[in-house]
């Protein structure tokens, strides 16, 4: 299964929910902090939010969790169906965290949504990540999802009644794998999935 651009997209962004929080906080304002401090700023012209820009920081904080919820919904349901494999070997691979480091990286480099063109700058830079990861078919390859118990792993496999054609590929499983052992798995893109509920 090929995941659709906006899906894929979705994705991607819920990677960056430790980024959105990074970015609220820098936007933090202490002049406003120190006046009148109210979440209803539609009724009250004397009081707002202590952040500079609070639309972009707080919907871009919003958008990325609504992003992770989806992303961690879209596994949940990879448990129905699938083709078993057997597992010949298994080795544990942490995820390529490179290229989601940078945007971390660049947001410590004076990035804030006060700085137009910069944070214009940012976003291109974000696109141009995404659009890498979708074109090698590893959009999925989200390493906030550790933090859902999700691993990495190179395996070899065959499928069962096949034992002479052996395959290797990237698995992303919530549950330990172990060599000698049969699962259900799904194909997001290029990686195989494997939920301990299938």
């Amino acid at each position: 299964m090929r995941p659709r651009l906006l899906i894929a997209f979705a994705i991607f962004l819920g990677s960056y929910l430790p980024l959105s929080t990074i970015l609220l906080v820098q936007d933090f304002d202490k002049k406003k902090a120190m006046g009148e401090v109210c979440l209803n700023v539609f009724l009250n012209d004397n009081c707002h939010f202590p952040l500079q820009k609070p639309w972009l920081s707080i919907g871009f904080l919003v958008l990325c969790l609504i992003c992770f919820l989806f992303s961690w919904i879209a596994l949940k349901l990879t448990k129905e169906g699938g083709t078993d494999i057997h597992i010949k070997t298994v080795k544990h691979t942490p995820s390529d965290l490179m290229n989601y480091v940078l945007p971390y990286i660049v947001s410590f480099m004076s990035i804030d949504y006060m700085q137009d063109a910069k944070f214009i700058g940012f976003l291109i830079f974000l696109l141009w990540l995404f659009w890498l990861s979708y074109k090698s078919g590893q959009i999925i390859l989200n390493p906030m999802l550790v933090v859902l118990n999700w691993r990495m792993y190179e395996i070899t496999y065959y499928y069962p009644g096949n034992e002479g054609d052996e395959f290797t590929g990237v698995v992303l499983s919530n549950k330990t794998l172990e060599p000698n052992s049969t699962s259900k798995t799904q194909n997001i893109q290029s990686v195989i999935v494997i939920n301990k509920e299938g």
